[in-house]
C-alpha cells in the first residue's frame, strides 16, 4: 500500500481523465492507452517515411543525376516534418486520442505522398505502391469506415496522378504516354491489393481482439479461482476453531431446556429450541465446509434425486431461515438419479439468503423448471432490486449492497460453481418491482454417473 492520498471519487461516476472533453463521453482506460500507442507508432512510422524519402530524393538527384523539382519536394517533406512535431507534442497531451485524429493523421501522409509522386513522374514512379502502406496502416488502427475512407483516397490520388504529374527529365526514357489499357490494370491491381489488404488485415486483427478477450476472461477466472482457494483455506481453519465452542453452546442449551426456571416459562423455552435450531445450522454449515476442504465429519454425499434434492433444499432453508413464506414450485423438473452436492445447495442457499435479505418482510419465491435439457432455478424476492452499476459487476467479490464488510461474497461463489457445473447465474429486474436471479445448469452435469 501507498500513504499518497488518492482524490476522492464519487461511486458510479468517471474519473474526468478518463472522460473525452470534446464529447464529455467516457473512454475506456486501455482503449485510451491503445489509442495514444497508435498515435506514437504513426509518427514513428511517419520518421521513417520522411527520412526514407529525404535518402531516395537526394539519391535520384545526386547520384543517378536525375533532376527532381528539389525545393517543392523537400518542402512537402519540412510541412510532414513539422506535422509530426506537432502530433509528438499532442502525444504528451492528458487527451483521449481519438480515431479521427489517427485518420486525418493518414490523410496527411497520403496528401504527402502524392505530392512527391507528383513530382517525380506519376504512375511511372515505382514507388506508386507506397500507397498500400497507407492503406495497411489503416486496416490495421482504423475502424471500418474510416479505412475504406483511406482506400478511396488513395485510389482518387492514384487516377489524378494518371492525368497530373511532372515527368522526370530522363532523355534516355521514352516518353511516350502510358497506354489506357496498361494504367487501367495498374488501377485494377492496386484496387484489388488495397481491397484484400483491408479485407484480411481487418480479419486477423479482429480475431486477435477475440483472442485477448478469451485470455482476458481466462485470467480473469485464474484469479477469482485462486481467491476461492485462498477464502477455502480460511473458512477450513474457521470451521476447525467453530467447532468446540457450537459444541459447548449446544451442550449449555441442552441442560437450560431441562432446567425447571426455563422449562416452566413458554416463552424462553420458544427462545431456547430457536437458539438450538440455529446452532444445529451452524454445525451443519461448518460440517459442510469441512466436507468441501475433504475433512468431512462423516457425512459423505449420497445417492439421492433430483427431486427429492429440490424438496429437501426447499424445506430445510424454509425451516431454517425467519422466511415469512416460501413459495416453491417443481415444474416440469424430470425425475434424474444425481449425487448430491453439498457447494451445489449451499449456492442455492446463499442465493435464496441474499432474496430474503433484500425484503425480510415479504415472500420469497422459488420456482424450479427444466429447459432444453437444463434445469433452470429461478428465485424472486420482492426487494428494491439491483443497481446499475451492481448488474453491470454482477458475481464479482465484494459486490454488495449490504455496506458491511466482507459482504457480496454468496453471489461470488454461486457464480463460480455455477460455472464448474457448466452453467451460469444472470440476474435481472423484474418489471414489477424486485429482482430475479436465474441458475442454469446441464442436467448431465448433475446426473449420477453409471458406476455410481
Amino acid at each position: 500500500m501507498t500513504d499518497t492520498p488518492s482524490p476522492r471519487r464519487w461511486p458510479g461516476l468517471p474519473d474526468p481523465a478518463d472522460t473525452d472533453l470534446a464529447s464529455g463521453t467516457p473512454v475506456a482506460q486501455p482503449e485510451r492507452a491503445a489509442g495514444r500507442a497508435n498515435l506514437l507508432q504513426l509518427i514513428q512510422l511517419r520518421w521513417l517515411a520522411a527520412g526514407g524519402q529525404l535518402v531516395t530524393i537526394l539519391g535520384v538527384q545526386f547520384m543517378l543525376d536525375v533532376p527532381l523539382p528539389l525545393v517543392e519536394m523537400l518542402t512537402l517533406l519540412a510541412m510532414l516534418g513539422a506535422f509530426n512535431l506537432a502530433s509528438a507534442a499532442r502525444s504528451r497531451l492528458a487527451l483521449p486520442v481519438r480515431q479521427a485524429e489517427l485518420f486525418m493523421g493518414l490523410v496527411v501522409d497520403v496528401a504527402v505522398l502524392t505530392g512527391q509522386l507528383y513530382f517525380s513522374g506519376g504512375i511511372g514512379n515505382p514507388f506508386i505502391y507506397l500507397y498500400l502502406l497507407q492503406v495497411a496502416v489503416a486496416a490495421v488502427l482504423l475502424r471500418p469506415r474510416y479505412r475504406w475512407a483511406i482506400v478511396a483516397l488513395t485510389c482518387l490520388g492514384f487516377v489524378a496522378l494518371t492525368q497530373w504529374h511532372r515527368p522526370l527529365a530522363m532523355p534516355e526514357v521514352a516518353s511516350a504516354p502510358l497506354p489506357p489499357q496498361y494504367i487501367g490494370g495498374l488501377l485494377l491491381c492496386f484496387l484489388l491489393n488495397a481491397g484484400l489488404l483491408v479485407v484480411f488485415i481487418g480479419r486477423i486483427g479482429r480475431t486477435l481482439r477475440q483472442r485477448d478477450a478469451r485470455l482476458a476472461d481466462l485470467r480473469q477466472r485464474a484469479a477469482e479461482e485462486e481467491h476461492i482457494v485462498r477464502m477455502g483455506l480460511l473458512a477450513s481453519g474457521a470451521a476447525h476453531e467453530l467447532g468446540t465452542p457450537l459444541a459447548t453452546l449446544s451442550v449449555i442449551l441442552g441442560d437450560w431446556a431441562r432446567m425447571a426456571p426455563f422449562a416452566a416459562e413458554p416463552e424462553l423455552r420458544e427462545e431456547i429450541e430457536e437458539m438450538q435450531l440455529q446452532i444445529q445450522r451452524c454445525k451443519h454449515i461448518v460440517s459442510a465446509i469441512l466436507q468441501s476442504a475433504g475433512e468431512s465429519r462423516g457425512e459423505a454425499p449420497s445417492a439421492t434425486t433430483l427431486h427429492a434434492f429440490l424438496d429437501g433444499l426447499a424445506e430445510g432453508w424454509r425451516r431454517t431461515r425467519p422466511v415469512i413464506r416460501l413459495d416453491y414450485r417443481r415444474d416440469g423438473v424430470p425425475e434424474l438419479a444425481i449425487v448430491s452436492d453439498t457447494a451445489f445447495k449451499q449456492a442455492i442457499d446463499n442465493i435464496l439468503d441474499n432474496a430474503l435479505e433484500a425484503a425480510p418482510d415479504r415472500p420469497v419465491t422459488l420456482i424450479a423448471t427444466a429447459e432444453d435439457e437444463q434445469l433452470v432455478l429461478r428465485v424472486l424476492d420482492e426487494g428494491p432490486g439491483f443497481t446499475a452499476d451492481m448488474l453491470a459487476r454482477f458475481g464479482k467479490p465484494y459486490q454488495s449492497t449490504k455496506g458491511r464488510p466482507g459482504s457480496g461474497l454468496g453471489l461470488f461463489l454461486a457464480v463460480n460453481v455455477a460455472r464448474t457445473l457448466g452453467g451460469r447465474l444472470t440476474a435481472a429486474n423484474r418489471e414489477l418491482g424486485g429482482a430475479e436471479v436465474s441458475l442454469t445448469l446441464p442436467m448431465a452435469a448433475l446426473a449420477r454417473p453409471e458406476w455410481a
